[in-house]
C-alpha cells in the first residue's frame, strides 16, 4: 500500500506541474496587451512599462514560468496589481465558499443517487427501476445553470423559500443560502451516480459470494447492502474524484447565478482584467484541489480493494 501511494503522490505531483505550465504558456497566449487593458487607454508610457516590469512580462516566457515555479516554492502566488494583496490571502479567503458548495453538492448528490440506484438495482426491470431510470436520466441532462436559474426563480423569487443570493452569515444562514446552489450542481449527478450504482450493482448481485450468501439464507436486505453495495460502490468513489473537476467548473455558474464569491467568480473577475497573478493562483489551487481529490479517490479505491493497488 505504501508503494501504491507513493507511487500515486509522484504521478499526482507530474499532473500538477504539466497542467499549470500548460494553463500558465496558454494565459500569456491571449491575444492583447495586459498591462494596457490593466491600466485602461490614458496611462503613461511610464506607468506601463513599470508594471510590465513589475509583472515580469518583459521577460522571455521561458524566464517568466522560471520565475514562477520559484517563487511558488517559497509559498508565494504574487500580488495583486490592483489591490497590493498577496494572491495567496484573496485566493484562500474565497476557497472556503467553493469547498462547501462542492462538499455539499457531493454529499447530498451522492446520498440520494446511491440509494437510488441500488433500489433500482434491488427491483430490476420492474416499475420501480423503469420510473428510477427515467428520473436519472432526467437529471442526467438537466444542465447546472439552467438549474441554477429555474431554481433562483422558482424557489427564491417566486416562493421565497430560500435566498436568492450572497453566501450569508453565521451557520445556520450560511447553511440556507447553500441549498439553492448546491441543488443546481448537484442535480445531475445524482441521475449519473444512479445509474452508475444500479448497473455495477446488477453485475455484483450475479457473483459467487452473492449468491453464496444467498444460500446461507442471509436475509436479501443484508446481502444487498452488506455483501453487493459494499463493492458496487467502488465506482462511485471514483467517480466522485474525477467529478471534482466538473463540479469546479459547474460551481462558476452557481457562484454567478447567485452571487456567490468563490474560485470560480474569483477566476472570471481576474480574466475579464487581466490580472495574471490573481488568474494562475485561482486556477494553481483548483488544479491542486482536482489532483488531489482524484489521488484520494484511487487511494481510498485501493483500501477498499487490493486489486486497485496492483492495476495500476
Amino acid at each position: 500500500m505504501l508503494n501504491f501511494a507513493t507511487r500515486r503522490f509522484a504521478l499526482s505531483l507530474l499532473i500538477l506541474f504539466v497542467a499549470v505550465t500548460v494553463m500558465f504558456l496558454m494565459i500569456r497566449a491571449v491575444p492583447g496587451d495586459p498591462v494596457q487593458i490593466m491600466l485602461g487607454p490614458r496611462a503613461t508610457p511610464e506607468l506601463q512599462a513599470q508594471l510590465t516590469a513589475a509583472l515580469g512580462l518583459d521577460q522571455p516566457i521561458w524566464k517568466q514560468l522560471l520565475i514562477f515555479y520559484g517563487n511558488l516554492l517559497q509559498g508565494d502566488l504574487g500580488t495583486d496589481v490592483f489591490s497590493g494583496r498577496s494572491v495567496t490571502d484573496i485566493v484562500f479567503q474565497q476557497l472556503p465558499f467553493t469547498l462547501e458548495l462542492i462538499f455539499a453538492s457531493i454529499l447530498w448528490s451522492a446520498t440520494l443517487g446511491i440509494a437510488l440506484g441500488a433500489y433500482a438495482a434491488a427491483h430490476p426491470n420492474t416499475l420501480i427501476d423503469r420510473v428510477a431510470a427515467a428520473i436519472s436520466v432526467s437529471f442526467v441532462a438537466a444542465p447546472a445553470f439552467v438549474v441554477a436559474l429555474l431554481a433562483l426563480l422558482v424557489f427564491a423569487v417566486h416562493l421565497q423559500w430560500f435566498p436568492a443570493i450572497g453566501a450569508g452569515e453565521g451557520f445556520w444562514d450560511r447553511l440556507d443560502h447553500l441549498v439553492l446552489p448546491a441543488f443546481a450542481i448537484g442535480l445531475s449527478w445524482v441521475g449519473y451516480i444512479a445509474r452508475l450504482v444500479r448497473a455495477s450493482m446488477l453485475e455484483v448481485m450475479g457473483e459467487s459470494h452473492v449468491r453464496t450468501a444467498r444460500a446461507f439464507g442471509i436475509a436479501e436486505r443484508r446481502v444487498v447492502m452488506v455483501y453487493a453495495l459494499r463493492i458496487a460502490i467502488l465506482p462511485v468513489v471514483t467517480v466522485i474524484g474525477v467529478g471534482m473537476g466538473f463540479l469546479l467548473s459547474s460551481a462558476v455558474f452557481a457562484e454567478i447565478v447567485f452571487a456567490r464569491p468563490g474560485l470560480g467568480k474569483l477566476v472570471i473577475d481576474s480574466i475579464t482584467t487581466r490580472n495574471y497573478p490573481v488568474v494562475m493562483g485561482s486556477v494553481l489551487i483548483s488544479t491542486a484541489l482536482f489532483v488531489v481529490s482524484t489521488a484520494l479517490a484511487d487511494l481510498i479505491n485501493a483500501l477498499l480493494d487490493p486489486r486497485a493497488r496492483t492495476a495500476h
